[in-house]
């Protein structure tokens, strides 16, 4: 049977992003992939956003205002998501299902229509913030999008699990890297650049590092990451879509030496998408995504990572492939968040 879905994205970037922005280019997928499956699919996101569903708006995104304004006041996220949810306010009772992947104000608005709701959270939820929001909505159905991350979400919340999905046309298969490692992520002391420069140079290897300077803390750049630049070791900057499919594709092997609990690690499955397999530290999602020995290597100290490069020509480009193709299509995806749709809409 067909559902009236409601998508509901945040509103820092638009969907799909054109850089950084995982979240929205989750969304979309899920979107995408919900009105290939036959759902009636409405997505609330910023006005810059397009996709194949309805689209609801009420302001630009907070990337697009900054663009075309410069620095804005530190309140706007808050303004652009509560101009959103009041349009989602206007059309709730057209829905079966309202699926919510921004930060806490829509649960105050769901009110009683919390139990025909789905929230996924993409981002860590072991903090206070969250654990404060959880107790204060234990009726609000939250989706994980790993089993570490259900760890830290109350049993009263817990919906169910669903991985990540992507669509598997963006991502072209390469059989032969050019010999390079690549790391993709935020410049920031929890993705961990400076270890990936520290592998690099120990193996020998060249490194291309692409993804932005983290906002919150551009100081590590300037300190762990650009003095140890040269013609080895490159820092590309933000990449889109294609530039990203052509570095991951390309590449040796992507290192992912975060140091905190990923709460998934949506890169890892970009690079599998390519064959590329994945050297990862031992961390949050990691053992839920990586198969030791088959698409990467799981890691925990800086020479089990020199290994792991060394070895990496042991690991058969194609199966990683189609470990990708098997478990993180974004139609498995959307498949799976049906299922938990359905699940939710037969207690109500």
């Amino acid at each position: 049977m067909a559902l009236r879905i409601a998508q509901i994205a945040p509103v820092i970037f638009p969907v799909p992003p054109i850089h950084y922005g995982g979240t929205e280019r989750i969304v979309h997928d899920l979107t995408e992939a919900l009105v290939a499956l036959g759902h009636e699919v409405t997505l609330f996101a910023s006005s810059d956003s397009r996709t194949s569903a309805r689209l609801i708006t009420a302001l630009p995104s907070l990337a697009q205002l900054q663009q075309d304004e410069g620095e804005l006041p530190p309140g706007t996220p808050g303004v652009l998501e509560t101009a959103l949810l009041d349009k989602l306010r206007g059309t709730i009772m057209e829905f079966d299902i309202l699926h919510c992947h921004g930060e806490f104000f829509h649960a105050a608005l769901l009110g009683q229509h919390r139990k025909r709701s789905l929230t996924t959270i993409h981002w860590r939820v072991d903090e206070r913030d969250r654990q404060l929001f959880f107790s204060s909505f234990p009726d609000l159905p939250v989706a994980a999008i790993s089993r570490a991350q259900a760890e830290s979400i109350p049993a009263s919340n817990r919906a169910g699990i669903v991985h990540h999905g992507l669509d598997p046309r963006r991502f072209s298969f390469v059989e032969r890297s050019k010999g390079y490692l690549t790391f993709v992520g935020r410049m920031t002391d929890q993705k961990r650049p400076d270890r990936a420069i520290d592998i690099a140079l120990a193996t020998g290897r060249s490194l291309q590092l692409a993804g932005g300077i983290d906002v919150g803390n551009p100081g590590y750049f300037d300190h762990q990451v650009k003095p140890r630049l040269n013609d080895d070791i490159r820092y590309i900057g933000p990449v889109d879509d294609q530039q990203k499919a052509r570095l991951l594709g390309h590449a040796e092997a992507l290192l992912f030496p975060i140091d905190w609990p990923e709460p998934f690690g949506l890169v890892m499955i970009e690079a599998m998408a390519c064959g590329t397999p994945v050297i990862a530290w031992r961390n949050g999602a990691v053992e839920e995504i990586v198969e030791h020995g088959v698409n990467g290597y799981i890691v925990e100290s800086m020479e089990e990572a020199c290994w792991a490069v060394e070895n990496i020509d042991a690991l058969d480009r194609r199966v990683v492939r189609e470990c990708f193709m098997t478990r993180f299509t974004r139609e498995r995806m959307a498949q799976d968040y049906v299922a938990l749709y359905e699940r939710l809409l037969a207690k109500d």
